[in-house]
Formats: structure tokens, C-alpha cells, sequence
């Protein structure tokens, strides 16, 4: 593991810090994937087994994906522009930065004490103690350690949550930050009670009519490079309302087309009101997509990663077979 020259903390000095206060608002990023909603919920559990007060708030007022709601203390998340309550200690999971704390950000600054517990690489920090290390395969990994180190015995709920943030941001533990130390994690979640059936048939297995019929119109759309190195495609504000789907309904087109033979870097765009959501993969270790994420005004990991396009979906799909085309160039 190897932390960021952000990082001014360990877990173990972390923990000791937590024990010191009360009053904690725990926040994510901007539509919650897995790790961040897991690693919330995991880490306020286990503030609460100690006695302390622990609300876990979304950075906006979106839905959550539907494969995430049987997550144990979901349903008493609120949005951070709806929470009134008292804030003294501050604990952002999963989330490097303000701007991508959406509304959860006003929430943090009213905060006396700060934490970020986090794996992205970022230049800056934005907490008084910050541990972010971003060769862990997920945020919900560094939460287990803190959990042991805050002297807690995990939960069974505790448990599953740490494993969905895992599974989640590993792919199903294959993608290539998949490590020998991710499987030990894994089985100690196991074996404190998470269940993976449960995990995987709530989560991968749970989709929707409309998230099929979403899947339909993006195979249809899919534009794939003449070498095969690279898939790109669409789905468009009509195609939400015409089969009825909603964000969350989208999710797993991106893992379609990364899963079609010969593609090392997948793109899949998202119509919005005034702009277009992006989201990239990469397959194998030799491409960054994170690097062609932040030539957009976006970022995340080496294998996965996001941006916003401020424009029109068809000048986005002008722009994107270009910037794909040169991504790919190390690869042929």
C-alpha cells in the first residue's frame, strides 16, 4: 500500500482521533457507487457500537441504485441539503474533494473536526486528517482496517457493507486492482457474517425490465473501433422516458461493452438536460483512462473513471472516438 503525500495520519492514529469526538456526519461522493455507500454505512455502525451519534448523508438528493437499497441503515440516509442536525466531526468516505461532495460539502464546513478516509489520488487535502491510499481496491477495505483498529468487533452488517464496497469496486473481484490482500479482506467479511449470494443477487442480479431494454438501445448504438480496441456508445433523455428507466437503470451498460472481446477501453455516454455523463473502463493494465477522464474535466482510477462533457450528446460523439483512438495508440 502506498498512501498519497496527503495523508498526515495512519488508521491506527486515526481510530484514537475518533474516539475523541462525537457527533459525526458521514458523506460520500456524488452518485454513490457501492464502496462509498457501503463505507458510510460500515464506519457509522461502528461509531454507533461505541456510543457515538453517527448520520450518514447523500452528497444529493438522486436515487440511489436499486441493487444498493438492501444495504442494513440505507434507509435512514438523507440528503445533506435536507440535514439540519448537529455536525461536529466530519467524515468524508470515498470522496477527495468538495466538488464532488455536491451538497454534502455546505454539510462538512459547519464541522469543528474533519476526517478523509479515501483511495483516490488527488493534490490536495481537505480534512484536518487525511488517510487516503490509493493502491487499495477500494475505500470500504480501508474501512474494515479502521474498524478493527477503532477496537470494534465487526457486525454481520458491518460485514456486508465492507464486502459490497469490495466486490463492487473490484468488479466482482476482477478487475486488475484485485489483489491478494483484497480476497484476505473478503474472507474475513465472510466470516464475520457477510453473505456473498446475498451481496451478488441484490447487486448483479436484481435488474430491471427497463435497464434491459436500456442495454438493447446502447448494443444498438455501440460504435467499436476498427482494430476492436475500443467500444463507445449512448443512450439519449428519450430513451430514459421511452422504456421508463432511470439512472440507476444505466449503470451496467459500461460492463457490456467492456466485456466484448479485443476492447481495451470502453466509453458509455449519458445524455443529461445540459450536458453528457461519461463513464470509462479499461481492461488489462496498459491503458489509463483515468488520464483521458481528466482531458475532459473528470478523473478516478486507472481502470475507471468519469467525466462530464459540457456540450451536446453529438459533440461528444464527435469528440470521443478521437480521444479514444489516441488513448489506445500504446496498445497497438
Amino acid at each position: 500500500m502506498a498512501v498519497t503525500p496527503q495523508t498526515n495520519t495512519t488508521l491506527s492514529a486515526m481510530a484514537e482521533e475518533l474516539k475523541k469526538h462525537d457527533g459525526f456526519v458521514l458523506c460520500g461522493h456524488v452518485n454513490p457507487d457501492g464502496d462509498c455507500l457501503g463505507s458510510q454505512l460500515a464506519l457509522a455502525l461502528a461509531l454507533r457500537s461505541l456510543g457515538k451519534r453517527a448520520t450518514c448523508v447523500l452528497a444529493s438528493s438522486n436515487a440511489i441504485e436499486a441493487g444498493l437499497e438492501f444495504l442494513p441503515g440505507i434507509a435512514d440516509m438523507v440528503p445533506a441539503s435536507q440535514f439540519d442536525g448537529e455536525v461536529r466531526t466530519f467524515i468524508a468516505c470515498d470522496v477527495p474533494t468538495p466538488s464532488r461532495m455536491g451538497e454534502g460539502a455546505q454539510v462538512q464546513e459547519r464541522a469543528e473536526v474533519r476526517f478523509t478516509v479515501d483511495h483516490h489520488a488527488v493534490p490536495e487535502s481537505m480534512s484536518h486528517f487525511n488517510y487516503v491510499d490509493p493502491d487499495s481496491p477500494a475505500t470500504g477495505m480501508l474501512i474494515w482496517q479502521l474498524i478493527k483498529e477503532l477496537g470494534v468487533t465487526p457486525s454481520p452488517e458491518m460485514a456486508l457493507c465492507c464486502y459490497v464496497a469490495l466486490m463492487t469496486d473490484t468488479g466482482r473481484f476482477q478487475y486488475q486492482n484485485t489483489t491478494a490482500e483484497a480476497f484476505v479482506a473478503a474472507g474475513e467479511m465472510v466470516a464475520a457474517g457477510a453473505s456473498p449470494s446475498l451481496a451478488a443477487r441484490e447487486v448483479y442480479q436484481s435488474r430491471t425490465s427497463a435497464s434491459i431494454q436500456l442495454e438493447r438501445i446502447m448494443l444498438e448504438n455501440m460504435q467499436v473501433a476498427e482494430d476492436g480496441l475500443w467500444a463507445l456508445s449512448y443512450v439519449t433523455l428519450a430513451d430514459f422516458e421511452r422504456t421508463g428507466a432511470v439512472k440507476a437503470d444505466a449503470e451496467p451498460l459500461i460492463d457490456t461493452l467492456r466485456s466484448l472481446k479485443g476492447v481495451k477501453a470502453a466509453c458509455m455516454l449519458r445524455e443529461q438536460v445540459d450536458c453528457v455523463r461519461g463513464s470509462l473502463r479499461a481492461k488489462g493494465d496498459e491503458l489509463d483512462v483515468a488520464e483521458l477522464a481528466r482531458s475532459i474535466g473528470g478523473g478516478g482510477h486507472k481502470a475507471a473513471a468519469g467525466f462530464t462533457f459540457e456540450g451536446q450528446l453529438a459533440d461528444a460523439l464527435a469528440v470521443l472516438p478521437e480521444r479514444l483512438d489516441a488513448l489506445c495508440e500504446a496498445v497497438r
